[in-house]
């Protein structure tokens, strides 16, 4: 969800709570001021019926509700000096509708030649009932109006401020630090879009020094380590060549050769696991894995002779990926190296493709991996000396550049690794 509409989510419902405790308070002051106004008009008209009655006692024979706004009533003194103005709410049939209606009534008393009489006055009053269904008809069509207005405010007024945040947004999904670029920030008056701009700044200027300098670091031991270690080797060789040396003496050359040769390969592997998790690989083509896969297999036939692994490969549909074809190329050898040097004599290996997956499917120890650690550096299922515990750690460095699933499982007596590409684009 966007930041606009998540904050318009919020503030719709801070509205309608508010509007909402606004209507309550308005509802009661409003029947408060009603009845304010009421009190004050039957307490008036109260004065002006005593006074008539004190004009013309023949007022007294007339009152009652069925022809006036108000009723009299004798009653004995000890009652007449219990009354004390009293104002309630009550209910009265009206012919012209038809139906109770609410008033409101003031119950009196006062005293005329000597004898009391109670006096009550009723004055018509608005239905509650009506005045709610009215109150929420009105309420729902403010807070109507007030979103539709916090909506446009939002989408005209507020999307324009926060342009600079969405430019540097878009500023900074687009950014690569292989391409050397910088970041453009948008001119603003706002001061936190200011800072923002400020900070960002400064953190991809340190993100491409620090990213330079690793990426010489990296280009630099790549040289350095890899010429001694090429000097030595053929040193050895040469050593070894000599007839001088006694059995024993050969052994040991052989033994400080294949550690030499592994070790190489170890600064290989450790130099390209770097370059890939810095994304030194930057491009990225549409590669066929079909082609790949026929490439690399012929290339393993005789590996795979010697150790009587037999390869198949079932092509269900062609399939594309959109990335660096020399990481394509080291994903899937890891891939099928792995499954021909982790097999058993006479094994197989099954590579299926399909339109967005690639399986491949070896025999082998009739034990699961560990999936936990099995794509972690330096992570060996086998004594094998050959084995430098890296190839998978490369594979699934690759896989999550690219945001591809490389995933394992053990089936039916069979370990297979199974690949879901991304679409190509």
């Amino acid at each position: 969800m966007k930041l606009l509409n998540y904050t318009l989510g919020y503030l719709s419902i801070a509205l309608l709570a508010i509007i909402s405790v606004w209507a309550v308070v308005f509802y009661l002051n409003l029947i408060d001021e009603v009845r304010d106004s009421l009190d004050d008009g039957l307490e008036n008209n109260k004065m002006v019926i005593i006074q008539k009655v004190q004009k013309d006692s023949t007022t007294l024979a007339r009152a009652g509700f069925s022809a006036h706004s108000y009723a009299i009533r004798q009653i004995p003194e000890r009652l007449g000096l219990q009354v004390k103005d009293r104002y309630t709410d009550t209910l009265m049939y009206t012919p012209s509708e038809e139906d109770l209606e609410p008033f409101r009534m003031l119950t009196t008393a006062f005293i005329h030649q000597g004898n009391y009489y109670e006096l009550k006055v009723v004055a018509s009053t608005i239905e509650e009932d009506d005045l709610l269904e009215g109150l929420l008809y009105s309420m729902i069509w403010l807070y109507v109006f007030i979103l539709i207005s916090v909506v446009v405010i939002n989408n005209l007024l507020l999307r324009r401020i926060w342009t600079p945040f969405y430019r540097l947004l878009d500023k900074l999904k687009t950014f690569r630090l292989d391409r050397d670029q910088s970041i453009e920030t948008t001119t603003t008056r706002v001061k936190e879009f200011k800072e923002l701009n400020e900070t960002v700044d400064r953190l991809v200027t340190q993100t491409v020094n620090t990213y330079h300098s690793q990426k010489q670091f990296i280009e630099n031991a790549a040289h350095e380590l890899q010429t001694p270690l090429a000097i030595s080797l053929n040193k050895l060789e040469l050593l070894a060549e000599n007839e001088d040396l006694s059995d024993k003496h050969l052994e040991a050359i052989g033994q400080v050769i294949e550690t030499l040769h592994r070790l190489s390969r170890l600064n290989k592997s450790l130099l390209l696991i770097s370059k890939i998790e810095n994304n030194q690989y930057g491009e990225m083509t549409k590669v066929s894995i079909n082609e790949i896969v026929k490439t690399l297999i012929s290339e393993y036939e005789d590996f795979a002779g010697i150790r009587k692994v037999h390869i198949h490969v079932q092509e269900n549909a062609g399939l594309d990926a959109f990335m660096n074809k020399d990481l394509a190329a080291i994903l899937l050898s890891n891939l099928l190296k792995n499954a021909i040097i982790h097999n058993i004599r006479g094994g197989d290996v099954q590579l299926t493709l399909n339109a967005n997956s690639l399986v491949i499917s070896n025999t082998g120890i009739d034990v699961p991996l560990k999936q936990q650690k099995m794509f972690r550096r330096f992570q060996k299922e086998s004594n094998k000396k050959s084995s430098i515990g890296l190839g998978l750690a490369i594979a699934k460095a690759i896989a999550d550049l690219y945001d591809m699933d490389l995933s394992y499982s053990y089936y039916q007596e069979r370990h297979e690794m199974k690949i879901n590409f991304k679409k190509s684009r």
